[in-house]
């Protein structure tokens, strides 16, 4: 009989969860999981609050799912990764401990994170093993013919899926019951900071950019909690309740606000507390149930796509994950940083009422509609010309999905500085956009409620010459025209270099 602990990282889940399953391989062993309570690095890595006490519901949870199976969930505590290594051995001496099993990550900080846990590990005589379990398709398994990484989509894709079809990804089960001799004695998630003491990120302090959040008397309230409850379980039905309604029609519906027609389970996805195997089988039965010409189902498996690309981005090019730019050659573009515009653009106060809308609904409940996304990214990039890199870092801080993978591929997607980037003349308008994707209002109307009651042009109410009945709602803070002309010009500039 061995004993053997599992580390629990972004993966809290005990169903469907690769190392788990490998430790309890052996039904005699015993199996401890282990959670790194890690503030100071948090913060470094700018992980929101809403993110934080998501994870210690979620860990509240899954302590009872473990305690089921006869495994404890053990807590270590130490500021950032580079006290685990010794927090790991002391932890595996103690309970006698064989091998570690963990999930592998791509980042660059927590692959270099694990090296110096095996190291330290294999000196103190412990096995570290490391699993494939993030991605549906592990990074540096798609290459191209040359031996590469796939720097454009299109073609990943199409490799992607041949590489399902042929080996499957099929979800598995929770591991059987065990009895376990470990005891509870580290600190268990009642011991967890509480949000939002754990990190101290705020619009008010992005980072020493200097902004400041006003703060809108009117504001609409959200009870996180609701609107994200913990659990597998509720994970779980989210996405059979998506897959049995939104799912068909998502190619139709997914770019719209105003409609629930997404799943809404990228919190889940991003903490672990679904697995993409989970999500890929939902859909592909979804698939069996509707009938022929049905593309929702197949649009919502491109975005697991999607996430499964920009993963493998981060492992072939790591400089992504250290602030640069994918495109070397965008790195001389002159990006703006000013504070009082990006402030205003943090704070839903540019008097676009569709950017308003969307940066609102972020800061009440830590996350925001993908279309939406791109608009207000493509509006701090292209019409306050600001640096993205300010985007990137305010988005982490208040997503509760947050993932580095995924932000950044989609910031350096709308500031045309990353792969397979929108051409850099391609720059929305946010008033149009507002008009194709919200095209009553209902949505602007929910989160900027300054117009709620207004019966012209909601997704341009100064158009009319009617300002001064919008004393409560900001002007446009930038000519649309002249900030397009802007960024061109400076493109074209760097083009010319």
């Amino acid at each position: 009989m061995t004993r053997r602990l599992v580390w629990l990282r972004a993966d809290l889940r005990h169903i469907d969860n690769t190392a788990l399953l490998a430790a309890c391989q052996e039904s005699a062993d015993e199996v401890a999981c282990v959670y790194a309570i890690t503030p100071a690095q948090w913060a470094a890595h700018d992980v929101a609050p809403v993110r934080v006490d998501f994870e210690r519901r979620q860990l509240h949870a899954l302590r009872h799912d473990l305690d089921a199976l006869g495994i404890p969930l053990l807590m270590i505590h130490v500021p950032d990764y580079a006290g685990l290594p010794s927090a790991l051995v002391d932890l595996a001496r103690k309970h006698d401990v064989s091998d570690i099993h963990a999930n592998r990550q791509y980042e660059v900080n927590e692959q270099a994170r694990d090296v110096n846990v095996q190291q330290r590990l294999r000196a103190a005589g412990v096995t570290f093993h490391l699993h494939e379990d993030q991605c549906l398709v592990p990074p540096g398994t798609v290459l191209k013919a040359d031996g590469t990484f796939y720097s454009v989509f299109t073609p990943f894709k199409r490799v992607w899926l041949q590489r399902l079809e042929v080996a499957g990804a099929p979800p598995r089960p929770a591991p059987n019951r065990r009895r376990s001799a470990f005891t509870q004695s580290d600190a268990v998630p009642d011991h967890f900071p509480s949000y939002p003491a754990a990190v101290h990120t705020s619009a008010a302090d992005t980072s020493a950019l200097g902004t400041a959040t006003a703060v809108i008397a009117n504001a609409k309230k959200i009870d996180v909690t609701e609107w994200w409850p913990a659990g597998e379980n509720a994970a779980l039905d989210r996405l059979r309740q998506f897959a049995a309604t939104c799912i068909r029609n998502y190619d139709t519906q997914r770019d719209f606000p105003g409609h629930d027609g997404t799943s809404r389970l990228s919190p889940y996805l991003a903490a672990g507390i679904l697995s993409p195997r989970q999500c890929l089988n939902a859909a592909l039965r979804a698939r069996s149930s509707h009938p022929p010409g049905s593309n929702g189902v197949d649009t919502w498996i491109s975005e697991l796509c999607w996430r499964d690309f920009y993963k493998h981005v981060l492992v072939g090019w790591p400089r992504v994950s250290r602030h640069r730019p994918f495109r070397l050659e965008t790195d001389p573009v002159r990006w703006r940083h000013d504070k009082e515009e990006f402030g205003r653009w943090c704070e839903g106060r540019t008097g676009f009422p569709i950017v308003d809308a969307a940066m609102r609904q972020l800061n009440a409940t830590g996350w925001m509609h993908n279309r939406l996304r791109m608009i207000v990214a493509m509006f701090l990039t292209k019409d306050l010309l600001i640096d993205w890199r300010w985007g990137e870092k305010y988005f982490m801080q208040h997503l509760i999905d947050g993932d580095l993978a995924a932000n950044n591929g989609g910031w350096q997607w709308s500031a045309s500085t990353g792969n397979d980037a929108a051409p850099y003349f391609r720059i929305f308008n946010p008033v149009t956009q507002g008009r194709k994707f919200d095209p009553d209002g209902t949505f602007i109307r929910e989160w900027v409620p300054e117009l709620r009651h207004f019966d012209g042009d909601v997704h341009d109410p100064h158009s009319q010459g009617q300002a001064t009945l919008f004393t409560d709602y900001p002007p446009p803070m930038v000519d649309h025209s002249a900030a397009r002309e802007r960024t061109l010009t400076e493109f074209q500039r760097v083009r010319a270099l």
